[in-house]
C-alpha cells in the first residue's frame, strides 16, 4: 500500500510500563486510516496522530450500528524483536465479520501490513514489563451520511494501540461467575460468531447485574433452551472433566477465538482429549457436586487466560480447584504467553517478527 505519514505536532508523555497499565487506558501518538468509497475502493491510506473522527450526525454507523473490530497484541522479545501472534487469523475473522453485516471486505494481505506498518512506527510504545504488551485494535465502520437501513457506501478502517497489562485486576487468578439464564448473547443465524459492537453492547446489563452480585463476569448459555453452555464473558471456555477438555463448538453462536484455536492445537499435541459440544449447564454443575470439574478457564486475546473458580447458578455455588488456578491452566498460559513474547520455542509457526 501506499501510505501517507502525517506527523505530529507533539508527542505524548509515555506511561510507566509496569502492571498498572490497566487496559486500553492509554494510547499511542499515531493511528493507522483508510477508506473505502463504492467509486474509489480502498484509498487514503495514513498513519496520522491519534485524534477524534469527525462524523455526521447521520452517518449510518450512528443509527444502525454497521461496525466491526478486532483484537490482538504485539510484544517485544528479550532480544528486541517485535512480534505478533497469528495477525492473519485475525483478518480473516474480520472479513468473516464484516461479511455477515454487509461490509466492504478488508484483503487480509491489507489487514496485515497495516498493522505491520503502525506497529513499526510506534515500536516505542510496546512495554517490556512482565505480562504486558501493546494491544492493537483494528475497526471499521460504516461512514455514509443518510438515514434508512441499507449497507454503507462508505467505510472508513482504522487502528488503535494501546500499552497494556492485565485485562482483568486479578490477573491469572480464578474470578467468580454468574450463570446467566435471563438474557442471552447470541441466537443461530445472528451475529454471535461476529466481532460487532452490537453483541458487546447487549452482553453489558448481565454483567452488570453480576457485577452487582459480586460476580466478575457471566457465563452465557444458549438463547434457544438457556440450556447449554457457549462463552464466559467475552471470553471463550473450557472445562477440565475426567481429564477431558470441553468446549463449546464454533457453530455460529460462539466466536472462533485465536486463543481458543491456539489452546486446543497446544492441548492435544500434549496428547489430552478434546470435545468441541454442546455441554448443558445441568452437566456441567453436576460435574461440579461430584469433584469431577477439575479446572475451568476462559480464553482470550485480551486476558489471554482466566481461570475459573466458583460458578453460581441457581441459588447453587460449585467452587472449582479449590479456588486455585490449576495445574494445567497455568502451563497452558506459560505455554502460550512463552510464545507470543518469543521466550518459548514457535513449533507452530504461529509468531510473526515485523520488520
Amino acid at each position: 500500500m501506499e501510505i501517507e505519514y502525517v506527523q505530529a505536532k507533539t508527542l505524548k508523555e509515555k506511561p510507566v510500563w509496569d502492571q498498572n497499565l490497566g487496559f486500553g487506558k492509554y494510547f499511542t501518538d499515531y493511528m493507522f486510516t483508510m477508506d473505502w468509497t463504492v467509486n474509489k475502493g480502498w484509498h487514503n491510506a495514513k498513519i496520522e496522530p491519534y485524534a477524534p473522527i469527525c462524523l455526521d450526525p447521520a452517518t449510518l454507523v450512528l443509527h444502525y450500528a454497521q461496525e466491526t473490530f478486532e483484537g490482538l497484541k504485539a510484544y517485544k522479545s528479550k532480544d528486541g524483536n517485535v512480534l505478533l501472534f497469528r495477525p492473519e487469523m485475525n483478518a480473516r475473522r474480520f472479513a468473516n465479520s464484516n461479511r455477515r453485516l454487509c461490509m466492504e471486505i478488508l484483503p487480509e494481505e491489507m489487514f496485515v501490513e497495516a498493522i505491520e506498518k503502525l506497529v513499526a512506527h510506534e515500536a516505542d510504545w510496546i512495554p517490556t514489563a512482565e505480562g504486558t504488551s501493546l494491544y492493537i485494535r483494528p475497526f471499521m465502520f460504516a461512514t455514509e451520511a443518510a438515514v434508512g437501513v441499507h449497507p454503507s457506501s462508505a467505510y472508513k478502517f482504522v487502528i488503535i494501540l494501546s500499552p497494556v497489562g492485565a485485562y482483568y485486576p486479578e490477573g491469572v487468578n480464578p474470578v467468580k461467575i454468574y450463570v446467566e439464564d435471563e438474557y442471552v448473547r447470541a441466537t443461530k443465524g445472528g451475529t454471535g460468531f461476529t466481532k460487532c459492537g452490537g453483541n458487546y453492547a447487549a452482553s453489558i446489563a448481565a454483567q452488570v447485574k453480576a457485577e452487582k452480585l459480586g460476580y466478575t463476569q457471566v457465563l452465557w448459555l444458549d438463547g434457544v433452551e438457556r440450556k447449554y453452555v457457549e462463552e464466559v464473558g467475552t471470553m471463550n471456555v473450557m472445562f477440565k472433566i475426567d481429564n477431558k477438555i470441553i468446549t463449546a463448538p464454533c457453530d455460529g453462536t460462539v466466536l472462533p477465538g485465536v486463543t481458543r484455536d491456539s489452546i486446543l492445537h497446544i492441548l492435544k499435541d500434549w496428547g489430552y482429549e478434546v470435545e468441541e459440544r454442546h455441554l448443558s449447564i445441568d452437566e456441567l454443575m453436576e460435574a461440579g457436586r461430584k469433584g469431577k470439574l477439575e479446572e475451568a478457564f476462559g480464553t482470550g486475546t485480551a486476558a489471554v487466560i482466566s481461570p475459573v473458580g466458583e460458578l453460581y447458578y441457581k441459588g447453587e455455588t460449585v467452587t472449582i480447584n479449590d479456588f486455585k488456578t490449576g495445574e494445567l491452566t497455568q502451563k497452558l498460559y506459560d505455554t502460550l504467553t512463552g510464545i507470543q513474547w518469543g521466550n518459548v520455542k514457535d513449533t507452530y509457526g504461529w509468531t510473526r517478527i515485523v520488520k
